[in-house]
């Protein structure tokens, strides 16, 4: 019977074969791909040196070449000090498959998760469900799915693409919070290959699912030129996010800048004169929140509205703004998806809300009615209706039709709404106004002076009829603001709303709404 120091050598021997299952071969592969140890990604991730792993000698049983962690590394450490449950695929171990074992070592990883209700880190270059496990493999990935589901909404999850993520491995993915992609990644159901023997289309693999196309899909919220850049990312990222609904997020050097700068004086000048002139709205994000720091998420989607992550007084917040110089800030069908994914993503890890208002108004065309603007764009103010955090709405010019709702107006979901003296706040624009309400007027006017006279009504509704005045007066906003107090206020107004009640005390038996879908 073999004594304790056996014992003990053979466990350094077999630890010595897990780190590294498919040995020469595999390192060999990783040196052809240039890609890093699926361990070594784990550490460019985590905090050093807090990484545990679990799992690492699970196999397949009853078959005696099984390599061992069966193409998936499990475990946890830190990020920014906090606990993290990670999950990376090995590449060099079955091509980073998800079979049975594998998938039970998933499966128990995000258990762990949601027992401790801390954050997932999932790191995937995987070619889907191993078809050496038959049915076994994909009615694994309906298992991966029931526990994904669970901790949606409770804890933050992530997901990193590296190399080809197909076939069943993108449905573990897309129904976690963000998906970061290098730029050297791909996404698809069914590769190039497939898709030309089954109907002879041929395409590649860049224009099926690389990461820029996704990136402008929406289906990656970010992509990184390297692979540190994506780890980098999702770290910051998770530095707004709290561990787990649970909680709070975190606070970061609150009270900083109490009064008013030279850089929140710039905000006075920012709006052009003329509501034909374009700006970036990235200019009055930057000198709104601490630190001109701005965490953008899906910034290549819909670029017409920008979504991210800002701090006020140290707290984080998500922000919505137009961006004027795309579409002129208009909302269309792409945008409205943009912004009811973060408006939800925002209120189930208690962040609040800033929206930043500058648009004409719903996208008009045909083509907009054919991707479904009603549909998509219902789904807005029914995510602000629903959502139970503090809610700001600033409008900083035009806010016009249905868009004022889509932004937050206060009569839809905003706690404190602002409107600085550049506002315009209208069922429509001048010029759509005066064509429609003056069109007889202007048919009586001869026609060498109706250009003027155009322009002097269009200058007359600009002053009389779309001004922040009448929505102060009429109570539909609480204040007009210098632009130059806009930093200070957001942060008294989120000061204030502290405390709000997370819950909503009316009662509704019902067991849920249903979506515009």
């Amino acid at each position: 019977m073999a004594g304790t120091q056996a014992k003990l050598d053979e466990l350094v021997k077999i630890l010595t074969i897990a780190a590294e299952p498919a040995g020469e071969a595999g390192v060999a592969k990783r040196e052809k791909k240039g890609i890093p140890s699926v361990r070594q990604r784990v550490e460019m991730l985590l905090d050093s040196g807090t990484f545990i792993e679990t799992g690492a000698l699970a196999r397949q049983p009853d078959k005696a070449d099984a390599l061992y962690g069966d193409g998936l590394v499990t475990g946890r450490g830190l990020i920014g000090g906090r606990p993290v449950v990670v999950i990376a695929h090995d590449q060099t171990v079955y091509g980073g498959s998800v079979g049975i074992t594998s998938a039970r070592k998933f499966m128990r990883a995000l258990q762990l998760a949601f027992d401790n209700a801390c954050p997932v880190v999932t790191i995937n270059d995987s070619g889907g469900a191993r078809i050496q496990d038959a049915v076994g493999s994909i009615a694994s990935f309906g298992d991966i799915s029931r526990v994904l589901e669970k901790l949606s909404g409770y804890v933050p999850q992530v997901s990193i693409i590296l190399g080809k993520c197909a076939a069943g491995s993108v449905y573990g993915p897309i129904n976690t919070d963000v998906l970061i992609g290098t730029k050297d990644s791909y996404m698809f159901v069914t590769g190039p290959e497939v898709i030309k023997a089954v109907n002879g289309e041929d395409i590649t693999a860049e224009e099926l699912g690389g990461a820029k196309v996704q990136a402008e899909r929406g289906t990656l919220h970010y992509v990184a030129d390297t692979e540190q850049e994506a780890y980098d990312w999702a770290r910051n990222y998770l530095s707004y996010m709290p561990t787990s609904c649970l909680e709070q997020p975190p606070i970061v050097n609150p009270g900083l800048e109490p009064e008013i700068t030279a850089s929140d004086r710039e905000l006075d000048k920012i709006i052009p004169d003329s509501d034909r002139a374009g700006y970036d709205m990235h200019e009055i994000l930057l000198r709104i929140f601490d630190d001109g720091e701005f965490h953008e998420i899906r910034e290549a989607f819909a670029p017409n509205l920008i979504t991210g992550f800002a701090r006020v007084d140290g707290y984080p917040v998500g922000v919505i703004a137009n961006q004027p110089l795309v579409l002129g800030g208009s909302i269309d069908a792409a945008c409205s998806d943009k912004s009811t994914y973060f408006i939800r993503l925002c209120d189930a890890f208690n962040i609040p809300l800033v929206f930043v208002a500058d648009t004409p108004g719903v996208l008009p065309g045909l083509d907009q009615e054919a991707n479904g603007v009603i549909i998509r764009g219902g789904r807005v103010p029914r995510a602000i209706i629903e959502a139970t955090v503090p809610i700001i709405n600033l409008v900083v010019r035009k806010s016009y039709g249905g868009a004022y709702g889509m932004m937050a107006a206060r009569q839809v979901g905003a706690d404190i709404s602002f409107a600085w003296p550049t506002a315009r706040i209208a069922v429509i624009g001048a010029d759509s106004a005066v064509d429609l309400i003056g069109k007889r007027q202007l048919a009586a006017v001869p026609e060498e002076h109706r250009a003027a006279a155009r322009e002097f009504m269009i200058n007359q509704y600009n002053e009389t009829i779309a001004t922040p005045w009448i929505a102060a007066e009429r109570g539909y906003i609480d204040a007009v603001i210098e632009p130059a107090t806009t930093r200070l206020e957001i942060r008294r107004a989120l000061r204030l709303l502290r405390d709000k009640p997370p819950v909503k005390p009316e009662f509704n038996p019902r067991k849920h709404p249903v979506y515009p879908m």
